[in-house]
């Protein structure tokens, strides 16, 4: 396939050159003082979390050039392209999540699998540490404190873990006209889809803070893998440490008390290198560190053959089930998000080709050099035996969903920032630029839990379900494609507020 690229703006080209003229300058001199200081204020006033730190840098980053300073970019008005791509990419990954979510029990095909496989469910966490990792790599590089990063890399970790432990730790319980909000302290839950971005946070973020900006104006095709050497090791040092206790860790009996009854029951593994649901090493790990009672009470695997008589569907258990479908199992556990970590590391890479590659054909070039082997190393361990598992993310599914969202990300790139087709993109990108909103409160559901309190004489008779019931249902008939088509609407419905919230230059930064 050939690639045609817009030739640059005469702009572009003095941009280009002045960033050379920069480079070589900063290679034999050092920043004065008095600049440090600032840069080190601006970044502690500007920089920004995760979901929502890539939108800022992507809203005000030109696609050419180097922006002079974290202000800029996350308030910049000027005129010059922007790196769109990356918030369309953010942006269709939430919309994906909330369709999944919302609509995948009445399509299960669309649902996490069940244990083993990839489902579109299976893409969105991968997905989202990918573009966590382009978006640490655009902010990091103006770093020129360690110190000061460092503090802000624990800052934000730990409110995204705070955060995390109150959208899925168990808080709030809803029914039909009310919401409570309480905790039995003994059953919270930990884990969560922010805890784990916080982890691999951490990690990545304290590998990017190590190694030193290079001072060599050369670009090889092998200068990111020599001068980031650091996280290529540090990848293959967790991918080692996931494998050796994955395959090496013995797996005793264990017990779990029946949510349903209250009774204590054991789980017969007495095994070493399971790969299943109940005597694998994550859950085993997972148990020994957070403790059953604190594990998700609802995995994906009961929705499996063997727990479910509509499987890949929700069902009553089917006679003879064993006793491990009632188990919990947590599939943010500590184990699996050590492998989790080498998605952020694949996204920090993509980001890294960004910063030191201007040319369009030369990112393109690398970023294709990279994914597609990727994908085809996932697919065939897979193939060998070592399946894609979304649960345990295994070594396979952490390579293949790599390179998909090093794919996806390259051809939003080329479309949208090349071709400058931006328009038919629009609302994924509004979604993209408030992902952190729309994550908490359209993804979690925090607004339709609120809603659902407000009733007419009966509790049933809320917002949400008269919406449900008496407008989609009413008009589409078949209740599955109703609830699909209401949750599309959901979709559209929060592109179109992120959209008003872009409008008004308001974003959520946490």
């Amino acid at each position: 396939m050939h690639l045609t690229f817009p030739p640059p703006h005469s702009a572009e080209r003095e941009v280009t050159a002045a960033i050379a003229d920069a480079e070589d300058t900063l290679a034999s001199i050092k920043l004065r003082k008095k600049q440090s200081d600032s840069a080190r204020s601006g970044m502690a006033e500007h920089v920004v979390t995760e979901i929502d730190e890539a939108a800022a840098a992507s809203e005000g980053q030109p696609l050419l050039g180097r922006p002079e300073g974290l202000k800029a970019i996350a308030t910049s008005n000027a005129s010059g392209r922007r790196l769109a791509s990356l918030d369309v990419f953010r942006g269709l990954t939430i919309a994906v999540m909330i369709l999944v979510d919302d609509a995948g029990g009445v399509y299960p095909a669309i649902n996490h699998a069940p244990w083993d496989g990839i489902t579109l469910a299976d893409y969105v966490m991968p997905f989202f540490l990918f573009i966590i990792g382009v978006a640490m790599a655009i902010v990091f590089k103006r770093v020129t404190s360690p110190q000061a990063a460092a503090w802000k890399v624990v800052v934000r970790a730990v409110k995204l873990c705070a955060l995390g432990v109150d959208l899925q730790g168990g808080f709030y319980r809803s029914r039909p006209g009310s919401v409570a909000i309480s905790m039995d302290l003994t059953r919270l839950r930990f884990t969560g889809i922010l805890q784990r971005i916080a982890f691999a946070y951490i990690i990545v973020g304290a590998c990017e803070i190590s190694v030193p900006a290079p001072t060599s104006v050369r670009r090889g095709a092998a200068f990111l893998y020599q001068h980031y050497a650091l996280h290529w090791i540090v990848s293959g040092v967790l991918a080692v440490i996931y494998l050796a206790l994955m395959y090496g860790l013995y797996v005793p009996d264990w017990q779990f008390e029946a949510s349903e009854t209250g009774e204590l029951r054991t789980v017969v593994c007495g095994t070493r290198g399971s790969l299943t649901p109940p005597c694998s090493a994550v859950g085993y790990v997972d148990r020994l560190v957070l403790g059953v009672k604190h594990l998700y009470r609802f995995p994906a695997y009961k929705r499996s053959k063997e727990c479910s008589m509509d499987s890949p569907g929700s069902g009553p258990l089917p006679p003879g089930a064993p006793v491990w479908c009632q188990a919990p199992f947590d599939p943010e556990g500590v184990l699996s998000s050590v492998s989790a970590v080498l998605s952020c590391f694949i996204g920090m890479h993509f980001g890294h080709v960004l910063v030191h590659y201007q040319g369009h054909a030369e990112r393109i070039h690398h970023w294709l050099l990279l994914a597609v082997p990727l994908t085809l190393a996932g697919g065939l361990l897979h193939v060998a035996g070592f399946s894609f598992n979304k649960m345990i993310y295994s070594i396979s599914y952490a390579l293949f969903t790599g390179g998909a969202a090093g794919l996806v990300f390259t051809a939003f790139y080329y479309v949208v920032d090349v071709l400058r087709i931006r328009t038919p993109f629009r609302l994924l990108e509004w979604m993209g630029l408030n992902a952190l909103l729309v994550f908490v409160l359209g993804a979690c559901g925090i607004l339709e839990t609120g809603l659902r309190t407000l009733y007419w004489v009966r509790p049933e008779q809320n917002l949400i379900d008269i919406a449900q019931r008496h407008v989609f249902q009413h008009f589409i008939g078949d209740p599955a494609f109703a609830f699909l088509m209401y949750v599309i609407t959901k979709i559209v419905f929060w592109c179109l507020v992120a959209g008003v919230l872009h409008r008004q230059r308001w974003y959520w930064k946490f």
